[in-house]
């Protein structure tokens, strides 16, 4: 009995060690890719289990229980950083675990504001020389093909956010990963909008939260600015909001806003047609999405500037028209 307790020791012992020599071997191997580069972006509170099956989907070439075991047997699964990685050919479990880990000191950012169209997306994505640029040569129906949003308008697509992500990473994956947020923060609010909202669609409450971003000056006046557009929609009215105006007018526009503008007609001159703008206008922030489909309830139709940021409201034309004079024409 006690040489065949021996024996099986001596057996475990062997199958520890050849076990243990395995995962040594394993661990210094490049990883097998499915490309010579694999991106991933990793949002906030991300389990380490869903980040190895999110790397092997992404196209490393393992098995993701182990992948998932090397993090938690390494201590540091809780120390993965939220942000988007590249690895390439030659890199190993190791590399991979340590590229995450030491995200605070190797991860740069980019910063989309709310209220920025496109342009300025692109502008600033030029802006960023850590981020590999491949959408830098494509049209905007390429970009959004490659982010899998085909045939979508780019404009107001991108929730504005700060994103980490690690130097040489490319701005699709970056882009991408803004679309995404901006899906799920979209259809969140769209969960808890308002039963009688006249908006028909998760489309139209991205487009009315991207007009009220441009108008809202103070976050206090968003829900009322809101409710504004949602009695004018109801009513059938037009919605006369210049920064659609403004848009339609390109890169052309040069800072006045004339008469004329006002009176030539463009699918996005709310002043000549009724309804909504074809696309977003612009990046909407939360308060502004959420504003769309709850706005505050109120008789306003009408509202103006004040020359501070915030907004004159009235019921009806002849109060408008007063706040007008008051506000407006009495100041120039």
């Amino acid at each position: 009995m006690l040489k065949f307790l021996q024996r099986l020791l001596a057996l475990v012992l062997v199958l520890v060690v050849a076990a243990g020599a395995a995962a040594l071997w394993w661990l210094t191997r490049p990883l097998p890719l499915a490309a010579e580069r694999v991106e991933l972006s990793i949002e906030p509170g991300t389990p380490p289990r869903d980040v190895a099956l999110a790397w092997v989907a992404a196209g490393v070439k393992t098995d993701p229980l182990l992948l998932y075991a090397w993090f938690r047997f390494s201590g540091q699964a809780r120390r993965i950083r939220a942000g988007s990685y590249e690895i390439g050919t030659g890199a190993t479990p190791s590399d991979l675990l340590d590229k995450m880990v030491r995200g605070e000191e190797t991860l740069e950012t980019l910063r989309l504001i709310e209220g920025w169209n496109f342009r300025q997306v692109r502008a600033e994505l030029a802006k960023s020389p850590s981020l590999r640029p491949l959408s830098a040569q494509m049209s905007d129906e390429q970009l959004m093909a490659a982010i899998g949003a085909p045939g979508q308008s780019p404009e107001g697509r991108f929730f504005p956010d700060t994103y980490a992500y690690s130097r040489g990473v490319s701005d699709i994956t970056v882009l991408k990963r803004a679309h995404q947020s901006m899906q799920r923060r979209l259809a969140g609010a769209w969960a808890e909008r308002d039963a009688n909202t006249p908006l028909r669609s998760m489309d139209e409450a991205l487009i009315l939260a991207s007009i009220i971003e441009k108008e809202t000056g103070v976050a206090t006046d968003r829900a009322r600015v809101a409710g504004v557009f949602s009695n004018r929609l109801r009513l059938g009215m037009p919605l006369q909001t210049d920064p659609s105006v403004i848009y339609g007018l390109g890169e052309g526009f040069d800072g006045n806003l004339r008469k004329r503008h006002l009176l030539a007609d463009s699918p996005f001159n709310t002043y000549t047609r009724p309804g909504l703008p074809p696309t977003p206008i612009a990046m909407p922030g939360k308060a502004s999405l959420v504003a769309a489909v709850k706005p505050e309830s109120t008789k306003a139709l009408y509202f103006v500037s004040r020359g501070d940021g915030s907004s004159e409201f009235s019921e009806t034309l002849a109060e408008h028209n007063r706040a007008v004079n008051k506000f407006q024409r009495n100041s120039k």
